[in-house]
């Protein structure tokens, strides 16, 4: 997802309900979406080590949840919405 598609998507009830909660927070997920916005937005080379992990655990996560794909239509899924907080749409196909 483009940094604007997923800003737009983090503000919906849909992205807020999703995901594993900490004490009623914001969800793992929510917060990674927020830090991947700023990582699509800076210049590699502003990139720290930190920001280069980051973006392995968004790419392990992705992975893993693809892999757990449920069966039927998913456009209105929790599983759908969980890979959009975390920046993949996997209706988009990339």
């Amino acid at each position: 997802m483009k940094p604007g598609e997923l800003e737009t998507w983090l503000e919906t009830d849909d992205s807020k309900a999703v995901g594993q909660h900490s004490g009623g927070g914001e969800s793992v997920g929510h917060e990674s979406g927020r830090r991947i916005i700023g990582l699509l937005r800076r210049k590699r080379a502003e990139l720290t080590d930190r920001d280069y992990a980051h973006m392995r655990k968004v790419v392990g996560y992705v992975h893993r949840h693809m892999a757990q794909r449920p069966k039927g239509d998913v456009s209105q899924t929790k599983w759908r919405y969980s890979l959009m907080n975390w920046g993949h749409d996997p209706l988009k196909g990339s």
